[in-house]
């Protein structure tokens, strides 16, 4: 199963500052892959968080990849901007959202890989060097080795898919699986995952059940 994987910092707090910070953070993403191999589809650097798309061959993988991540780039990230003790970077352990391996992957594709570009930090997705689609395009053969092959076949103009603005009910459908931490993909494939792995939880509508008002005696 395809998943997607996301952390936050810890009140929106940059921890991407400088090119340095990328390059840092790049260098901890290459010791986890080599010291827990999993297949990384894409993955964008932004801000204030990062988005990945990985597909594991075995159980605990994600947890032994982004565990090992999220923990050593903390550490190394207070340690080199001297602010040790001053309490956590992320805003906790990484959500991962489980993916429909079908057009629901291309979207969340999509929608990773544009990151940058719906934010304005580049005129072109590919142009962002903290991502897949340029190291996939431009990177080196060491940094381009480290992403696998979609299980899904990759569109053949997928450059100029990413740079199209997407529609609003694709973006919406990915929004909802991040908000609700619900799996993404068809209405019954969610269902059945949901179910599946006890998270029927995320498709419930948010908030208290109305109230219900008692009968009237006849």
């Amino acid at each position: 199963m395809v998943y997607h994987v996301l952390n936050r910092t810890v009140g929106k707090m940059k921890m991407f500052r400088r090119e340095g910070d990328f390059e840092a953070f790049g260098r901890v993403m290459a010791e986890a892959h080599e010291r827990h191999p999993i297949r990384v589809l894409s993955y964008c650097l932004m801000p204030t968080h990062w988005h990945f798309v990985v597909w594991p061959e075995a159980d605990g993988q994600v947890t032994a990849f982004f565990r090992w991540l999220t923990h050593t780039h903390a550490m190394r990230w207070r340690t080199s901007h001297h602010t040790v003790g001053y309490g956590h970077l992320y805003q906790g352990r990484f959500k991962s959202f489980p993916v429909q391996t079908d057009e629901h992957l291309l979207m969340l594709l999509r929608y990773v890989e544009a990151n940058a570009l719906k934010a304005k930090l580049v005129e072109r997705a590919e142009d962002w060097k903290w991502g897949s689609l340029w190291r996939r395009l431009r990177g080196s053969k060491e940094e381009r080795a480290m992403l696998s092959e979609w299980p899904v076949p990759r569109p053949r103009e997928w450059v100029k898919i990413v740079n199209r603005a997407a529609p609003d009910a694709e973006s919406q459908r990915v929004r909802q699986s991040l908000e609700r931490s619900r799996p993404l993909g068809d209405d019954r494939w969610t269902a059945a995952t949901a179910a599946r792995l006890g998270l029927d939880w995320t498709l419930r509508p948010r908030g208290r059940p109305p109230k219900q008002e008692p009968e009237r005696r006849k």
